[in-house]
């Protein structure tokens, strides 16, 4: 046995157990475990301006590819508070994050002692598992464990908590003799899918509600075959967007209050049974549950127990991993497919296709200022079917729900329960480091862009690129449309006369001067027939620099983007497409 500090054992098992990206800012607190990473090696640190930030970026990475785990470090007191947001939106969207804190030592604990705070009681009901390590021989069990529930059953982010003096002392330890904790996952009996697939065929019009525990799983390939097979249509979710492609003829659109598509809600409609896998029942996805429910069946497949029967309760529910649960269905599938007992839902597919190709909203407006629909119909046409958006709240993650096209996996990131504002931009940089030779589209309005924008520094430091789309119309625009039922406009418009920037003509901050000033690269977009060479040069500007480049589109003031408070009641704004002119990049407009 070799005898070590802690944290030169702890940083040798975060290789072990294949977590080997960091985000962090050092502090005096956490320096310890910063030498064990320096003289380790095998851990790559990218440093933040700001700790919120560091914790958006580790949840960007661990959402960037199946088995990623993002990693947040930063000393003690506010450093851990400034993660709580971090954690926050990584525990609302099951997302595996693991965050590192410093601390004061043991003894001054309950000293007041200088940035010492209980960050173990205040970050446990944000994470899995919250820990302040008072002994230095726990430190090889506390991160053992902490691997072993972000992994197990639903997936989510845990906090340790390091005092210095925990950090410096040492143990006997042999990184060879250390094995990471099996991962505990439930799986579905083939009674219990009998009968889910029972109930499935026993319907005329089933419906595949396709969750982001099917991302989770990395089992978008068999959601697909099983939709095949049955030939049943899918409707994402907006966490599970992307676990079938958009073009796919079984993909039947989204479903919801905003972010979803008019075929998708009409669908929905006329549905008679839905399994949801791998889902929570959003309320945004099923608006009034009266509405929702009513004439139709429900199984819900979901990897945490307690989850089924919280928002309401199925006909059938199994406590399952998504992926578990899939297999097992398509071993049933394919055993009634060859024995020629599956129902022909071929009715019904053609009744969601017609659907499809014909509801949809209008996007080729060529006022000036820009519409904000405009700017997803040229982005859906400058960027191909790799690319991968990257949002989190607002009016532009609303619109661009409705009208982008997400064609794989993972290639939607959104912070999707939370909706931080500021959250974009950090969590980008987090994608491009866990998934480096993709291409990395962020979607903000200006508040969100604004909310962390000094994390742009960090893209041009590290040398991360990708494109960020900031639709501007210098307004809280999500917010001053809610207040239209209150008759009030109340503090929400960003504008001002920003006379060391007349060129933004009262659209208040320059965010090319901004940009540009912390190393990036910017273009203001101001008429829509200008948009495509925009979206080439910021590609080339990309390319040449490797830093982030800004694509500034300024908006009309107020728009008004389709929602409502029901499914079969959603607000329509604006025109709807009545010719395939009207939306020339929607999937499948009917002439």
């Amino acid at each position: 046995m070799a005898k070590m500090r802690t944290v030169d054992a702890a940083v040798a098992i975060l290789e072990k157990e294949g977590a080997t990206e960091a985000f962090g800012l050092p502090g005096a607190a956490i320096n310890p475990f910063y030498s064990a990473m320096r003289a380790h090696g095998g851990i790559r640190h990218t440093l933040a301006r700001h700790v919120e930030g560091a914790s958006h970026m580790a949840d960007g990475y661990s959402r960037a590819a199946d088995g990623n785990i993002g990693i947040c470090i930063g000393t003690s007191g506010p450093a851990g508070t400034d993660m709580i947001t971090g954690l926050y939106a990584a525990q609302a969207d099951s997302i595996p994050m693991l965050c590192i804190t410093g601390q004061a030592p043991v003894a001054k604990l309950h000293k007041e002692d200088f940035q010492a705070v209980d960050i173990e009681s205040i970050a446990k009901p944000l994470t899995k598992f919250a820990m302040t390590i008072l002994e230095p021989g726990q430190v090889p069990g506390a991160f053992q464990k902490a691997f072993q529930l972000m992994r197990s059953g639903r997936p989510g982010p845990v906090l340790l908590d390091l005092p210095i003096d925990v950090q410096m002392a040492e143990i006997e330890f042999d990184i060879d003799a250390y094995e990471p904790l099996p991962v505990e996952k439930p799986k579905a009996s083939r009674k219990q899918l009998e009968k889910a697939l029972d109930l499935l065929t026993a319907a005329k019009h089933p419906l595949i509600v396709a969750g982001g525990g099917i991302i989770n799983a990395g089992a978008s390939a068999q959601l697909v075959e099983l939709a095949e097979i049955l030939n049943v249509p899918v409707i994402p979710t907006l966490m599970g967007w992307g676990t079938i492609p958009d073009d796919h003829q079984l993909m039947a659109g989204m479903v919801g209050l905003q972010t979803s598509h008019r075929y998708g809600n009409e669908t929905f409609l006329q549905s008679d049974f839905v399994i949801g896998i791998g889902n929570r029942w959003a309320n945004r996805h099923t608006g009034g549950l009266d509405t929702y429910t009513a004439g139709r069946k429900f199984v819900h497949i979901d990897i945490e127990p307690t989850q089924i029967g919280r928002v309401f309760s199925p006909d059938l529910g199994i406590a399952s991993d998504a992926g578990a649960a899939l297999d097992g269905l398509l071993e049933l599938a394919r055993e009634r497919q060859a024995a020629k007992t599956l129902p022909d839902y071929s009715g019904w597919v053609a009744e969601c296709q017609e659907r499809k190709g014909s509801l949809h909203r209008k996007t080729n407006f060529n006022n000036v200022p820009i519409k904000p629909q405009r700017v997803y119909q040229e982005m859906n046409k400058a960027f191909g079917r790799d690319t991968t958006y990257v949002s989190t709240i607002g009016l532009s993650q609303i619109a661009g729900a409705q009208m982008l096209h997400v064609f794989g996996a993972r290639k939607w990131i959104n912070a999707g329960q939370a909706g931080p504002l500021g959250w974009t931009a950090p969590a980008a940089l987090g994608v491009v480091r866990g998934t480096p030779d993709a291409t990395v589209v962020a979607l903000s309005g200006d508040y969100d862009f604004q909310f962390m924008i000094e994390e742009l520094a960090v893209g041009a430091q590290f040398n991360l690129p990708y494109i960020h789309v900031v639709v501007n119309n210098s307004y809280l625009g999500l917010i001053r449309q809610s207040q239209r039922g209150f008759n009030m406009e109340q503090n929400v418009s960003l504008a001002f006369e920003n006379i060391n920037s007349p060129e933004t003509n009262g659209y208040g901050v320059d965010h090319i001067k901004v940009a540009e000033g912390l190393g990036c690269k910017a273009i203001r977009v101001e008429d829509p027939n200008d948009l495509p060479a925009a979206f080439d040069k910021a590609k080339a500007l990309m390319g040449e620099f490797k830093v982030p480049v800004v694509v500034e589109v300024i908006l009309e003031k107020i728009t008004n983007i389709s929602m409502g408070v029901e499914i079969n009641g959603v607000n329509e704004f604006e025109e709807l497409a009545e010719t395939a002119a009207d939306a020339p990049t929607a999937i499948l407009t009917k002439a």
